[in-house]
């Protein structure tokens, strides 16, 4: 058996090419016979990835029925059913089956709206089978294939490089790694990380110059891309504060239903009440205390808010993932592509004497060329344009047009020189390359030959600032091309490191005449000599709108980790640029040697993360969950997966993300813009705001309904309200009210304050006196005018009917009472017009229980006369009244 089926895969970047082709019993040259490979598909079975983060559509199901409200109305429906209310049963059961299928149908419309993980792999794959080239799927690569890689190329599967000609791969999705990688056969020491195993391939990255051949050491789920799937996929998902609050809130009011009915109907026995009129009591009042509308009014305001989250280009996956945002306070970010465009840009260019500043970002050639802050014609400027030539004949990369504007096939860096010559208006004949040296590892510079009109031909070189000026014996000023000297070094050197702390890749450019024509050989003997250009700084540019996206982030006290696979001065230098306070900076082997503390410190400082490593992401994200911090992380990479989904909230970029970053999170983010963030984060924030305004008021209305039945049983008094009439009022008229209270657009200084503290309740002391009192006051004006009818009287069922509709409307004018705390509760009603839409609705159909014969018999009530309609608007009047003097307990 070979030992990759079941191998310690970080063996192979430590073996020769020879040692891994003997290990894996296979032809560094031929490969497989198609025999063994057959065989050993059977043994390892396909390479496809197993699917992470798609719940099924049973668990998605049996997901909405886990809170604890669910469980105090199925009870309640129970015991309807017992005492033989057949329609309150019904009722019930059909709201608990509305709300399941609300919440099911919108995150099953999430899932499908992300693509499957598996479509992530490469579909084709170019292959030796014994001795011969062929083109086969990808999914039936096996350990000791030899796979065939070209520029443009998916990797299919981990390989161990066995030869490589110009190789460099962007491993961006795996390691965070913004520039491509350039690959050689070389073996390297078994400690080495991830991101620095030039001699191997890895599944899911992209081939962007070059060609190779490497033998598969893994595949599936053995390779590095499917180990971090399965570490993602192994982390179990948390409740969000909003379910805890729930389920909290859920077993306070089952608890105080069933104290509630048992005092009742111990106090009813006791007094000589028939068991089945008491048993009547106690579901009346459970029925009374359990808000039955809640858990609908709650999944309900969800979906829209994660309709207006989408209209701000963010899909959520779960709906209470919404107001989970609303609470972060910490924001973990990458930076490739989510911070910045990942679109490499020359930004600077030093002349010798000069510093010449280009303008534009990504790929579209538009810009201009400034010296000292003003703009100047670059045809001005010989130097410059010599520099340019130079940038695009060494130059392999091709732009191509894709959907959302021009991008590269090939090398960024080199894009950044098309780009930038572009902008000058220069291009170039590739014809008349006579000769050509491409990009490695070993050599950090690319040589190319030109012929030229005259005959002669020129040397063309661009590398690594430390290569090339070694290579210089002369470097070109205003006036001509002058010897070097050490002062010289010393100067170019600064410059060069200037740049490079800045945050910028740095490349030489230097040329040569050759008089002598075309050389045999184009190598070291040739490449002397040089005269040095310039150098040119690379930048990947930070999205034009990430720093006000800071500055607002930081208005709403939310503090940004920068986390990134990208060097530490990199990272330090893109998080200035975008206004992030950063205080230091910890590598990833830094991280390594911290113990929890030590590492909680480093957040509380605000440190930016460089060279993190993916077990790296999730030791941040967990020590920010036990400091007491609700945590997002955004990302788009495979390396981000797992601490997504640690993460309270997960969020992977739409355009550039994987599929194990969308599958691993909780929103996606379609536009792939940071900015977009905050936007969700304010309407998280809206949305818990309202849940907490409607909770307070369907709370406030179930507690006069207690709180009078409750007294009418102490005082001996008939029944006040029957069941019907609570579940009508829960669900048919106070329902739809807190709904439209869900609709209350934001606060003004929503994003002016600090997120809420984890651990906090959704109503505090405060909030509860505030709902007694009101609830109280409903009560009390309903029993006097129960009371009142009686003792005037009216019959039994007419007392009913007049507190059953002093109820009703009663607790529309308390709606007022939940709107605004720092306004009136008439002001901005024009920004909400559902409020009244669901009031007026609720009292036209109390209007049509109450005065149309056949809700007269469904309902048990008869027709109000005027008076009793005037006696119920003047109780209601001070409602509002009562309702703004007791807004300061409700303020936090």
């Amino acid at each position: 058996m070979i030992e990759t089926v079941s191998p310690k895969a970080d063996d192979w970047h430590a073996l020769s090419s020879a040692e891994a082709a003997r290990r894996l019993e296979t032809s560094s040259t031929a490969g497989l016979s198609d025999e063994e490979a057959s065989r050993r598909l059977e043994q390892a079975g396909p390479n496809r990835l197993a699917e992470v983060g798609r719940a099924s559509n049973w668990v998605l199901l049996a997901r909405q029925f886990k809170s604890a409200l669910i469980a105090v109305l199925v009870a309640a429906a129970v015991l309807s059913a017992v005492v033989g209310e057949t329609t309150d049963m019904v009722v019930i059961l059909a709201i608990v089956v509305i709300n399941g299928a609300l919440g099911f149908l919108q995150e099953a419309r999430a899932e499908r709206a992300l693509e499957a993980l598996t479509r992530m792999l490469a579909p084709k794959a170019h292959v030796m089978r014994a001795g011969r080239a062929l083109r086969i799927s990808a999914e039936e690569l096996v350990p000791g294939d030899l796979v065939l890689l070209g520029a443009g190329d998916t990797v299919p599967a981990d390989l161990r490089l066995v030869s490589s000609v110009d190789l460099s791969v962007d491993e961006s999705a795996l390691t965070g790694e913004s520039a491509a990688v350039a690959k050689g056969t070389e073996a390297v020491p078994a400690e080495t990380i991830l991101a620095e195993r030039n001699c191997g391939a890895f599944m899911g990255t992209v081939v962007t110059n070059g060609h190779a051949t490497g033998l598969v050491v893994a595949t599936g789920m053995r390779t590095e891309f499917g180990r971090i799937a399965a570490l993602a996929q192994s982390i179990d998902r948390e409740e969000t504060p909003l379910q805890r609050e729930l389920g909290t809130l859920g077993r306070t009011l089952g608890a105080l239903a069933l104290a509630i009915a048992a005092l009742v109907a111990v106090m009813g026995l006791l007094r000589g009440y028939p068991f089945e009129e008491m048993l009547l009591f106690g579901v009346s009042l459970a029925v009374a205390a359990v808000p039955e509308g809640l858990p609908a009014v709650v999944t309900v305001t969800l979906a829209i808010g994660v309709a207006a989250m989408a209209r701000k280009r963010a899909l959520m996956r779960r709906l209470v993932a919404a107001e989970t945002l609303g609470a972060a306070n910490v924001i973990c970010t990458d930076k490739t592509g989510t911070l910045t465009r990942n679109e490499m840009t020359i930004t600077r260019i030093e002349l010798p004497g000069l510093s010449v500043e280009v303008e534009g970002s990504g790929y579209l050639p538009k810009g201009r060329f400034l010296k000292n802050g003003s703009p100047f014609d670059p045809a001005d400027e010989p130097r410059l344009i010599a520099l340019l030539e130079t940038g695009l004949w060494c130059n392999a990369t091709q732009m191509i047009e894709g959907e959302n504007g021009p991008r590269p096939l090939g090398e960024a860096t080199e894009a950044a020189f098309l780009v930038a010559g572009g902008k000058a208006g220069l291009a170039v004949d590739r014809s008349r390359i006579c000769g050509e040296v491409s990009f490695t590892s070993a050599r950090k510079r690319m040589s190319v030959l030109v012929r030229e009109a005259d005959g002669s031909v020129t040397l063309h070189v661009k590398g690594a600032p430390e290569i090339v000026l070694g290579l210089c014996s002369s470097t070109l000023e205003a006036g001509g091309a002058r010897p070097i000297g050490d002062d010289d070094h010393v100067a170019i050197t600064a410059r060069f490191t200037a740049l490079a702390e800045g945050g910028m890749r740095v490349l030489a450019v230097a040329r040569r005449t050759l008089e002598h024509g075309v050389p045999a050989k184009l190598d070291e003997s040739v490449e002397t000599d040089l005269t040095l250009l310039g150098l040119v700084g690379i930048i990947d540019p930070p999205r034009a709108e990430v720093r006000d996206a800071m500055r607002l982030a930081s208005e709403a006290r939310i503090s940004v980790v920068m986390i990134t696979g990208d060097a530490a001065p990199t990272a330090a230098a893109i998080a200035r640029s975008i206004g992030l306070a950063a205080e230091r900076t910890v590598t990833g082997s830094e991280i390594d040697t911290m113990d929890d503390a030590a590492l909680a410190d480093a957040l509380a400082q605000g440190a930016v993360f460089a060279r993190a490593k993916p077990t790296d992401k999730i030791r941040i994200v967990e020590a920010l969950q036990r400091s007491g911090h609700v945590a997002a992380m955004t990302g788009d990479g495979v390396n981000d997966a797992p601490a997504l989904r640690q993460a309270d909230v997960g969020i992977a970029m739409g355009i550039r993300g994987t599929d194990v970053a969308r599958g691993a999170s909780d929103m996606v983010l379609t536009d792939d813009n940071f900015a977009s963030i905050i936007g969700a984060v304010e309407e998280g924030r809206r949305q818990y705001d309202n849940i907490r305004k409607f909770v307070g008021y369907l709370l406030s209305s179930n507690a006069g309904e207690v709180i009078g039945i409750f007294l009418a049983v102490l005082f001996g008094w008939p029944l006040l309200l029957l069941p019907i009439h609570i579940i009508w009022m829960n669900l048919v008229t106070d329902g739809p009210t807190a709904l439209a209270l869900g609709a209350e657009p934001a606060e003004e200084a929503v994003m002016r304050r600090p997120p809420r503290k984890p651990g906090s309740r959704l109503l505090g002391r405060g909030d509860w006196f505030r709902v007694t009192i009101l609830g109280g006051y409903i009560a009390l004006m309903a029993m006097a005018l129960f009371r009142e009818a009686l003792a005037t009287g009216a019959s039994e069922l007419h007392a009913q009917t007049l507190a059953f509709t002093a109820f009703v409307v009663l607790e529309k004018a308390n709606a007022f009472n939940f709107r605004h705390l720092d306004d009136g509760p008439f002001s901005g009603l024009k920004r909400n017009p559902w409020l009244l839409v669901a009031i007026a609705l609720a009292l036209s159909l109390q209007v049509a229980v109450v005065h149309v014969p056949l809700f007269n018999d469904w309902f048990s009530t008869v027709p109000l006369t005027l008076l009793d309609w005037s006696l119920i608007a003047l109780a209601a009047i001070p409602m509002v009244a009562l309702g703004y003097l007791t807004r300061p307990l409700a303020r936090r």
